[in-house]
């Protein structure tokens, strides 16, 4: 997993590039059928739920892209797991939502190619109540604590899971945190975080069992190198500078 474009990063917003260009992600077809199920599992190191492909990046990306899967990132009881960090900052977990370009015919061939997939990131913090959208997901944690474990989820919308605000968010080119790390990611990191109760979270961090049958927690990558890459941003990260007239 050598390579100058390696994920995660830090994120300084000091540094971040306003870019004006960057347009408000939009997510179609992102409500799925309570009548359909989708594939949840457990596959040592995180667990993942595979998405079908009529979830699609409409706004925000040059290409389009569609789902392929999501998965978390996290701590433990005693420490947060986001795998970006924001001025240092870690956050208590991060879900990632993969999806790839359509010109390509499926994820495997996408994934080698430098404009191959696209993830949009969040980061998830404590809050006070209940994030009905995240139980669809952690109540079948228990279903699935072993490695290579499967189950069925209904379908609901997935776009829940994510932030309500998909305008501000960050923008920069890296690669999969996971071998074989391929340099192949348009990474979006949303601004706002989504809340989940001190229970889901605890539910979250220790459920599921890894390959060698310990708690899997800790889920997540050191950051990475930046190695002179850009951060964009969608949004004003410092206050502007007004320049007088001439």
């Amino acid at each position: 997993c050598g390579g100058t474009k390696q994920s995660p990063i830090n994120v300084d917003t000091a540094q971040a590039i306003f870019s004006p260009d960057l347009r408000p992600i939009q997510l179609s077809g992102y409500s799925l059928p309570a009548n359909k199920q989708f594939k949840l599992k457990n596959n040592g190191h995180t667990v993942v739920l595979d998405l079908p492909e009529s979830l699609a990046l409409t706004g925000g990306y040059a290409q389009q892209y569609r789902a392929a899967q999501l998965h978390l990132h996290w701590g433990s009881p005693s420490g947060p797991g986001s795998e970006h960090t924001v001025n240092g900052r870690r956050f208590a977990a991060e879900i990632h939502v993969v999806h790839y370009n359509t010109k390509y015919d499926r994820f495997t061939e996408a994934m080698v190619h430098p404009d191959g997939l696209a993830v949009l990131a969040a980061f998830l913090e404590v809050g006070h109540g209940e994030n009905q959208y995240y139980h669809e997901i952690l109540e079948h944690l228990p279903e699935i604590q072993e490695v290579g474990q499967e189950t069925l989820v209904p379908g609901f919308n997935i776009a829940g899971l994510l932030p309500a605000n998909l305008k501000f968010y960050f923008h920069y080119n890296g690669s999969l945190t996971t071998p074989p790390c391929y340099q192949s990611v348009k990474w979006t990191i949303f601004n706002q975080t989504v809340l989940l109760s001190h229970h889901q979270m605890s539910l979250l961090v220790s459920t599921l069992r890894s390959p060698d049958d310990k708690l899997l927690q800790n889920n997540y990558r050191p950051v990475q190198n930046l190695n002179g890459r850009w951060v964009l941003a969608s949004f004003q990260t410092t206050p502007s500078v007004k320049h007088s007239p001439g």
